[in-house]
């Protein structure tokens, strides 16, 4: 019966049984360190599936054992999730950060080559150049516009003879919205992939959520999560997910067990609450920041909107968008006339909206890029990306778009006057 009902319609009951809680509505919060096992023989086969001695016999299932691998809030949380992504796995993880890297880890080891897309989140950004290459770990980068030719070449003339383990894709990548064709590199992580070991194709979907893309649909082998975002959507928890096929999935876990990045049985129930409103706060933050865009885009303060819905004089990525994605969301990024200055002097004066890093929230946000999330990506790599110090990056929440838009011209008439002083 559950496959036949969209997502949306299982948010609220999925893996949860009101009858065996007492009729509780809403599953309790599991607020235990460790559980009791029925038998010691019980005990045994919980521990041999935690750490993969064996497969699942037909019919069984996995137990809870410590907090630290699974508990009830957390495994409701994953087993909806997965729904959206129409696959059999999800994990939960405490950041995601925690996801990114616990993933990274599980299938990239010292002496391999990650090859990414930029730009991407400027944590990840910095987990990629820094912290890697101290695990003996080489990274390759490529951006969008460019073929799966250009870079297989890429990648065999830095590192002749070595074939990347995992190619990590951020799409729309933050903080300009730069699509990439998830097919076309479905294609070069199979042409890096050998029979004895396959190259997994890993996209980071956070700026358009589970909602309004699927990139499993285009040969992703595994989708990653700042659960913190859409999913979470309140601004009031951290967290990571990623789904994806059992095996794969069940890879990550193993590493997240040892990594103690699970997410906690609080923040597990609140995601919970929030998935049940996933999609209507979605759909209504695109609408709205649609209509922002609308104002924008002809604004004599605004020097160029980086949007989904606007790519119409670029048909390539346009046909991209076309076949991905099924929503323009509600992220905006544009260049303010001007430079760091006028950007600085928008942001200071823009009423409403937060003047705070993070995204998909009920409310609405804006901050500089350059200066706050991406401030350690290279100055050339900001240059090459688009990351200049004139953007500004908006994420839209459910504020009546008519007050949001008033509150940006309002900051734009005082870096317009500020600008007219300044020349007079």
């Amino acid at each position: 019966m559950d496959k036949k009902m969209k997502p949306e319609s299982l948010m609220m009951s999925h893996a949860y049984d009101a009858h065996a809680h007492q009729g509780a509505v809403k599953s309790p919060i599991y607020q235990t360190s460790t559980y009791c096992f029925n038998s010691a023989e019980e005990g045994k086969a919980f521990f041999e599936l935690a750490y993969g001695l064996r497969e699942k016999e037909e019919g069984e299932e996995m137990g809870m054992i410590y907090s630290r691998l699974n508990h009830p809030n957390m495994d409701i949380l994953e087993k909806r999730l997965a729904l959206w992504d129409e696959t059999d796995a999800a994990a939960f993880f405490s950041s995601g950060m925690g996801a990114i890297s616990t993933t990274v880890f599980s299938f990239v080891k010292p002496g391999d080559v990650l090859l990414y897309s930029g730009p991407v989140y400027g944590g990840t950004d910095h987990f990629f150049n820094h912290v890697l290459p101290e695990f003996n770990i080489d990274v390759v980068t490529f951006v969008k516009g460019e073929g799966e030719d250009v870079i297989i070449e890429r990648v065999e003339k830095a590192f002749p003879g070595r074939k990347p383990s995992m190619v990590y894709v951020e799409t729309p990548g933050n903080p300009t919205n730069s699509i990439i064709d998830m097919e076309m590199v479905s294609r070069v992580a199979k042409y890096f992939s050998t029979e004895e070991k396959k190259c997994i194709f890993a996209v980071d979907n956070t700026f358009l959520g589970p909602v309004f893309q699927h990139p499993m649909q285009f040969g992703a082998d595994i989708v990653i999560y700042s659960a913190t975002k859409f999913i979470g959507g309140h601004s009031d928890v951290i967290a990571g997910a990623v789904t994806g096929p059992s095996a794969l999935i069940g890879q990550i876990k193993g590493m997240r067990t040892f990594f103690g990045s699970q997410l906690d049985p609080n923040s597990s129930w609140l995601l919970q609450r929030s998935l049940e409103t996933i999609k209507v706060r979605m759909e209504e933050q695109a609408r709205s920041a649609r209509i922002i865009v609308d104002y924008l885009k002809d604004h004599p303060m605004v020097d160029k909107i980086h949007y989904l819905g606007l790519l119409d004089d670029e048909p390539e990525l346009k046909d991209i968008f076309d076949r991905q994605c099924l929503s323009t969301g509600s992220m905006i990024a544009f260049d303010i006339v001007g430079g760091e200055k006028e950007a600085f002097l928008f942001l200071n004066n823009l009423k409403l909206f937060k003047l705070a890093v993070s995204l998909g929230s009920t409310e609405s946000l804006a901050q500089h890029p350059a200066t706050m999330t991406h401030v350690d990506v290279s100055p050339e790599d900001r240059a090459k990306l688009g990351i200049s110090p004139s953007l500004v990056r908006l994420s839209i929440g459910l504020e009546n778009p008519q007050d949001l838009i008033e509150q940006i011209e309002n900051a734009f008439q005082v870096v317009k006057k500020a600008r007219s002083s300044a020349i007079c």
